[in-house]
C-alpha cells in the first residue's frame, strides 16, 4: 500500500465570493483555517465544490497559493487541477506545484471524453509533466465517462498516482475497484452517503462536501471506520444523512452555500449558470439546519 496523501476528512472546500461575483479571497482563508481547527485531514481546494468550471485561471491559481498559504502546513492541501484540455491540466498542475500544493485532484476529461486507451495517455501526459503526486477522480455523472476498474488497476501500478476519489454512487462498482486497487492504492469515497460503506470495504476515508458545515462531524466519522468501529460510524453517519442529502437538493455546490449561508458563514452568492435555490428548498434546508442546532 502506498502512503496515502491523507486519511479521514479531506473537505472540499467551497470558493467564497462577493456579492459582485468577485472572489473573496480573505473569507477563503478563514474558511480553511475553520477546518483545520475542526479536525479536518487535508484541503481540496478549487474543485467541483469550489465552482472551478467559472473561475479565470488567474483565480484559480491565486486560490491555489491562497490554500496552501492558509493550510500552512497543518494539513495537506490537494489542488483540483484537471481538465479535458492536457495541456491546459498540465499547465494549471505546475501552477499548483509551484504554489507548494502538497498533490493534485483530476477528474477524467469531460465532454471530450476519450477512449480508456486515450485516458491512460491522457493521465501519463501530465504525471510525466509535473513532481508531486495525483489522485484521479471518477465521476460519470458528470463527465460522462466510465473508467473501468481495470483502467484504474493500471494506474494503480505508477508510483505517482496517489489515490482514486470514487463518486460513482456506485457500491459494486466501488467494491470491484477496491479489490483489484485497494491494496496498493488508497482509494477515497466521494459520496458523504456512502463513506461508512466505502470505509468498509477499505476505502481510507472521504472527500467531503458536508464536512463544509460539520468538519468535526464528518472527521469522527472517518475516524470510528479507520479504529474499525463501524457500528458507531454508521450510527453518527446516519445521524446527518438527511441533512448531507439535503445538500444535493440542487447542483452541488447551490445547497452547501445556502446552508453556510444561513449559518452566518459569509460565503456568498454562486456563479451563473449556477442559481440559488428556490424558495420550497430553502425551507427544507434550513429546517434540516435547525433539526442540528446549525441555525436559529
Amino acid at each position: 500500500m502506498k502512503t496515502p496523501v491523507f486519511t479521514g476528512s479531506a473537505v472540499a472546500v467551497v470558493t467564497p465570493f462577493h456579492t459582485d461575483g468577485s472572489v473573496n479571497y480573505e473569507k477563503y482563508a478563514e474558511l480553511i483555517d475553520m477546518q483545520i481547527q475542526n479536525g479536518t485531514d487535508a484541503i481540496v481546494a478549487v474543485g467541483t465544490t469550489g465552482e472551478n468550471a467559472t473561475l479565470s485561471g488567474e483565480e484559480h491559481r491565486d486560490l491555489m497559493k491562497c490554500a496552501v498559504e492558509a493550510a500552512s502546513g497543518r494539513v495537506p492541501v490537494i489542488c483540483s487541477t484537471g481538465s479535458n484540455d492536457t495541456a491546459y491540466g498540465i499547465e494549471t498542475s505546475k501552477a499548483a506545484e509551484k504554489a507548494g500544493a502538497d498533490a493534485l485532484l483530476w477528474v477524467t476529461p469531460y465532454y471530450n471524453k476519450t477512449s480508456q486507451h486515450g485516458l491512460i495517455r491522457h493521465y501519463k501526459m501530465m504525471l510525466d509533466a509535473v513532481g508531486i503526486p495525483a489522485i484521479l477522480y471518477h465521476i460519470p455523472g458528470r463527465t460522462g465517462l466510465t473508467v473501468k476498474p481495470e483502467t484504474f488497476a493500471e494506474f494503480s501500478r505508477h508510483p505517482m498516482v496517489a489515490g482514486i476519489k470514487e463518486a460513482s454512487g456506485n457500491v459494486s462498482y466501488a467494491a470491484k475497484l477496491i479489490s483489484l486497487c485497494g491494496g496498493d492504492l488508497p482509494v477515497y469515497s466521494g459520496n458523504d452517503d456512502l463513506t461508512v460503506p466505502l470505509m468498509s470495504l477499505g476505502a481510507k476515508g472521504v472527500i467531503s462536501v458536508l464536512a463544509n458545515i460539520l468538519p468535526r462531524e464528518t472527521h469522527e466519522i472517518c475516524s470510528l471506520c479507520l479504529q474499525n468501529d463501524f457500528l458507531a460510524a454508521r450510527d453518527l453517519a446516519m445521524k446527518y444523512m438527511s441533512l448531507a442529502n439535503a445538500l444535493f437538493a440542487d447542483v452541488n455546490p447551490v445547497p452547501v452555500k445556502e446552508a453556510m449561508n444561513m449559518m452566518g458563514l459569509g460565503v456568498g452568492p454562486v456563479r451563473p449558470p449556477l442559481f440559488e435555490m428556490t424558495d420550497g428548498d430553502k425551507n427544507m434546508l434550513f429546517n434540516e439546519l435547525k433539526m442540528h442546532d446549525l441555525v436559529k
